[in-house]
């Protein structure tokens, strides 16, 4: 059963007192099956690194930063701050929680690069066995890029749109199944566009993963728009019967709570776009250092010794004319220009 934490309680008013904003700062209560999520990934995420730190092999610290601050971090103050003593009172922080659980901590999870530190930590056995499990048929059908987005829209718009909030609201365990419910769907489409290329079909470059990063900002501005604009209360009986004598109005509330989601879906949108951009030009630069080796070897090849005469032409009929000469690609083009500079 859920509990409103004491100091959010106006003894006179026999109710939960207005939301300033130190009562909004120092305001918790705990969530057993939250917590114990939390605990369970940050000691797991945390084994990773120390076992490759003991094998003389580093972590990146901005990804062990994204995962714990911005992953877990969110994933708290969804579920144990303020907004989790409030939702059962007013709208807005029970909006704000979904979009928290749905958008933001997917994106600091798949920041943190989980898949591949479990990869490089456990056993090779172990590995295998991650490797087939993300890489299987149901996951790829799952995390396929129209598939993900089109669930994490059908995801918000059916917590708001049936009675699955209303009874969320109500029942305990329903509620905790929701946060897992929208902390699942987003980390369905998040984490295979930043983190497991393996399960994204061939097609699904970098460019293409741009433009559906951007298509999903889109995307998740949908629901905190329908429910700004939505003339039908969402969870009406509830919070006119549980709503504060100092509440705004409960149409207020709710768009209020719409707005929230809508702005806090385009603030996600930008740095997943961010780290999608950046990941294309780490990519870029891979690849054109691998190009490069590949041309200097190619080059060393055919050119003469220093020092040696070059031999005479052969005629024209009798003269095999090397591949970058007669083949069309980047390399080949890369190598005329080169030897055009020289």
């Amino acid at each position: 059963m859920r509990v409103i934490a004491d100091a959010v309680t106006d003894p006179s008013a026999g109710s939960a007192a207005a939301p300033g904003v130190g009562r909004l700062l120092s305001s918790w209560q705990p969530d057993v099956p939250a917590l114990v999520l939390v605990v369970a990934l940050g000691t797991l995420y945390g084994w990773g690194v120390l076992r490759l730190r003991r094998r003389g092999e580093s972590w990146p610290p901005a990804r062990t930063a994204a995962f714990a601050v911005l992953g877990l971090g969110a994933l708290v103050v969804a579920t144990m701050s303020a907004l989790a003593v409030y939702d059962h009172v007013l709208f807005w922080p029970a909006a704000v929680q979904n979009v928290l659980l749905d958008l933001l901590a997917p994106l600091g999870l798949a920041l943190g690069d989980p898949l591949r530190l479990a990869v490089e930590a456990l056993p090779e056995r172990g590995a295998a066995r991650v490797r087939r499990a993300v890489s299987g048929r149901v996951v790829r059908v799952l995390t396929f890029p129209l598939v993900s987005t089109a669930l994490v829209l059908a995801t918000e718009l059916v917590v708001y749109f049936t009675p699955y909030f209303a009874t969320a609201l109500r029942v305990g365990w329903l509620h905790e199944l929701m946060y897992l419910h929208l902390l699942t769907a987003g980390c369905l489409f998040v984490v295979p566009v930043l983190t497991h290329e393996q399960a994204l079909p061939s097609w699904c470059t970098h460019p293409v993963r741009a433009a559906l990063v951007f298509l999903d900002g889109i995307v998740d501005a949908v629901p905190g728009v329908v429910v700004m604009t939505h003339g039908t209360l969402i969870a009406g009986a509830w919070y006119l019967h549980h709503a504060p004598a100092w509440s705004p109005d409960v149409r207020h509330d709710q768009q209020i709570g719409g707005g929230a989601m809508l702005g806090i879906a385009e603030l996600v949108a930008l740095p997943f776009l961010l780290a999608i951009l950046v990941q294309w030009a780490r990519a870029e630069r891979v690849g054109n250092a691998v190009l490069d080796r590949r041309l200097d070897a190619e080059l060393a090849r055919v050119a003469p010794p220093a020092g040696e005469p070059l031999a005479p032409s052969a005629p024209a009929a009798e003269r095999v004319r090397p591949w970058w000469e007669t083949e069309r690609n980047e390399v080949a083009d890369r190598i005329r220009r080169r030897r055009g500079d020289g």
